[in-house]
């Protein structure tokens, strides 16, 4: 069974140069060694989903601008993940107070053509 995920888990999106901790706000009301939960609808960015450093992605208008006024010479500019809908597949045994817990197998999509997923989940002592 997959491990629940916390707040902190190790986040990695496949058009970003760096990864990012997923932060989760104690509003689920369950923790694991004191850290918040996460659900799969634990996807507002910013909020949720820190920037990932620098977009590679020419789906993101920024990219696109700024590759084509280099000549066309890949050039990445700022993430800001605009994420097109929740974690899936999440967990098929545990829903918390705001939806299924997001389970480390899950994956989300950026607009921008990214796919987010977990490289470590935060913790070690729950699964779903």
């Amino acid at each position: 069974m997959p491990k629940a995920v916390a707040m902190g888990a190790q986040l990695q999106c496949s058009m970003g140069t760096a990864p990012s901790s997923l932060i989760v706000l104690p509003i689920n009301k369950t923790t694991s060694t004191f850290m918040p939960v996460a659900t799969v609808n634990d996807i507002i960015p910013i909020v949720n989903i820190p920037p990932f450093a620098m977009c590679q992605s020419l789906a993101n208008p920024t990219v696109a601008s700024a590759t084509a006024a280099a000549l066309g010479v890949l050039t990445p500019m700022p993430c800001i993940p605009i994420i097109a809908g929740p974690w899936s597949p999440g967990s098929a045994n545990t829903t918390l107070v705001s939806g299924k817990a997001l389970t480390e197998d899950s994956k989300c999509t950026c607009t921008w053509a990214g796919s987010i997923s977990i490289n470590s989940p935060g913790q070690t002592k729950i699964t779903c």
